[in-house]
C-alpha cells in the first residue's frame, strides 16, 4: 500500500487548510486510518484518527473543535480539514493506515512521506 499526502502548505494563524491521503495498492486491507504529526525537534504525536467504516473519530485534545477527519472509502482516501489554524500547529503531517491481516490480526502500519504545514503568526 502506498499513501500520498497532499495539501500541506504556507497558511496565517486562524486560517485554513484541508490535507488529503490518497491509498493505492492493496487498500482492501486498510483498517483504522490516522494523521499524525512531528514538528523539529519534537516527538510524533497523534492528530487524529478514524475507524475503517468512519463513524468513529478520535482527535488529540488541542486540535479538538478545529480539525475533522473524514474518508471516502469509494476513493480511499482520507482529509484533514484544518480551521482556525495556530502556530503551534506547524509541522510535518503524516498519514498513517492500519494494516489488516485478518480478523484480529495486524501487519505492520503504512505510513505516507507526509506533508508540510507552516503556520505564520
Amino acid at each position: 500500500v502506498q499513501l500520498v499526502e497532499s495539501g500541506g502548505g504556507l497558511a496565517q494563524a486562524g486560517g485554513s487548510l484541508n490535507l488529503s491521503c490518497a491509498a493505492s495498492g492493496r487498500t482492501f486491507s486498510l483498517g483504522a486510518m490516522g494523521w499524525y504529526r512531528q514538528a523539529p525537534g519534537k516527538q510524533r504525536e497523534l492528530v487524529a484518527l478514524i475507524s475503517s467504516g468512519g463513524g468513529s473519530r478520535n482527535y488529540a485534545d488541542s486540535v479538538k473543535g478545529r480539525f475533522t477527519i473524514s474518508r471516502d472509502n469509494a476513493k480511499n482516501t482520507i482529509y484533514l480539514q484544518m480551521n482556525s489554524l495556530k502556530p503551534e500547529d506547524t509541522a510535518v503531517y503524516l498519514c498513517n493506515a492500519q494494516n489488516v491481516l485478518g480478523p484480529g490480526y495486524y501487519g505492520m502500519d503504512y505510513w505516507g512521506k507526509g506533508t508540510l504545514v507552516t503556520v505564520s503568526s
